[in-house]
């Protein structure tokens, strides 16, 4: 059930009831942008992982009349150097989570397992300007990340489409303790990442964020001043971004926001 709306900048949200309300209108959001921009071509769509996508996926995988054979998706990250086999894995993560249940026209996954992750980075990047997205599924880090754009890390200018990222003790012991590694060692400390402007070169973002433990991310993301230091601030100047929260992930919000 939606129980308010907010905005701040040009940036929506909708608070609902429960995670999978708010993941079931994300979904929604997300079916209906599908159709809109569903032409003649490949309609390119970004996908995101993590514990934030899941009641989405779940939803989105559930809805009829999706035309997923005109769907090409992408990926925002991968961490460099895991098995594919592994379930942190984000490339594992959406062949369960969505390609292995839709019948997707292709899925172009970052390999962040090959050796030459130059020439990673160089193909994704054209198979990305050969199909420009039009819609991205988002999530939001403790952290404020947006990707594996951590603080300080993150650059709004920055002239790659993808790069290799150091990932800060924050952002990983955040895998921990959504239960994909057993401890912060066992986290890999670089990843490879879609950069900040090519996530806001997107026309449509829709933002997944439920969840107790993003409720200081949320929070900041609306009142601090836009920044690296809470990367997930730069939604504010997006023309189509729309967060979903639940109530726990919105607890930290002002009414008058």
């Amino acid at each position: 059930m939606l129980i308010r709306t907010l905005k701040a900048g040009s940036l929506k949200l909708e608070v609902h009831d429960t995670e999978a309300a708010a993941g079931e209108a994300a979904a929604r959001a997300t079916a209906e942008a599908i159709r809109q921009a569903n032409g003649t071509g490949e309609l390119g769509v970004i996908f995101a992982t993590g514990n934030s996508q899941l009641e989405t996926l779940r939803a989105l995988t559930s809805m009829a009349d999706i035309p997923w054979p005109a769907i090409t998706g992408f990926h925002l990250d991968e961490y460099v150097n895991i098995s594919d086999l592994r379930p942190a894995s984000f490339r594992r993560y959406l062949r369960t989570k969505l390609t292995e249940r839709v019948p997707i026209r292709k899925f172009y996954e970052i390999n962040g397992s090959a050796e030459n992750l130059t020439e990673v980075q160089r193909e994704y990047a054209r198979l990305l300007a050969e199909i420009p997205p039009q819609i991205c599924l988002l999530g939001i880090g403790e952290n404020g990340h947006l990707a594996f754009n951590d603080p300080y890390e993150a650059n709004f200018s920055d002239p790659e489409v993808i790069r290799i990222v150091d990932l800060d003790t924050a952002c990983r012991q955040q895998q921990v303790n959504e239960g994909w590694f057993e401890t912060l060692a066992d986290v890999p400390k670089r990843a490879l990442t879609l950069t900040i402007p090519t996530i806001l070169r997107i026309p449509r973002l829709i933002v997944s964020v439920p969840g107790k433990r993003k409720a200081q991310s949320v929070r900041r993301t609306l009142e601090d001043s836009i920044s690296t230091a809470c990367p997930s601030t730069i939604l504010r100047t997006h023309p189509d971004a729309t967060l979903y929260l639940d109530c726990e992930s919105a607890a930290e919000l002002a009414v008058s926001v």
